[in-house]
């Protein structure tokens, strides 16, 4: 079951990021690989600033959609120089 929440949250936290970044979202494959990376990476980022966003699917949520903005923040800026 764990798993199918990765994939949920990360497909809903994609999908967020999208909306805040863009306007809009890349489609259900990209949105969950990105919200999955994000998960990853706000988990990185917030455990070295020291920071929890609280437990539960919430928490999750919240993780991932930071990362997945910050990634896609990162992305846009490779595609704006290049």
């Amino acid at each position: 079951m764990g798993f199918l929440w990765w994939i949920i949250i990360g497909a809903i936290a994609g999908w967020l990021a999208g909306k805040l970044m863009r306007g809009g979202g890349f489609g259900l494959l990209i949105n969950i690989l990105v919200g999955i990376a994000g998960g990853i990476i706000g988990g990185w980022v917030f455990g070295l600033l020291g920071i929890s966003a609280g437990g539960g699917i919430f928490g999750s949520l919240i993780t991932a959609l930071v990362g997945a903005v910050l990634l896609l923040w990162i992305i846009s800026l490779f595609r704006k120089t290049g």
